[in-house]
């Protein structure tokens, strides 16, 4: 469960908590959404502390240059043929 299942767990469980007043039998909705609120906020709690383990940092490599020994280019008349 990803972030968004974790806040909109957290969401249910005030609305059934705050905002409803409907009465089922056998079933008390304050508790249940209570224990959608705890679960969301243990949810988000593991969630950015297993973010935070996976954020790791890697300092800036430079690129590697290789230097080649300069050569002077030579001309169509020099090149081994008939020189």
């Amino acid at each position: 469960m990803g972030l968004g299942g974790c806040i909109i767990l957290i969401a249910v469980g005030a609305i059934l908590t705050f905002a409803t007043d409907w009465d089922m039998q056998g079933v008390n909705l304050d508790l249940v959404g209570v224990i959608f609120m705890v679960v969301g906020l243990i949810g988000v709690a593991t969630f950015s502390s297993i973010a935070r383990r996976r954020r790791v940092v890697m300092p800036p490599t430079t690129p590697v240059v290789e230097e080649r020994p300069h050569h002077p280019t030579q001309d169509g008349y020099r090149d081994g043929y008939g020189a």
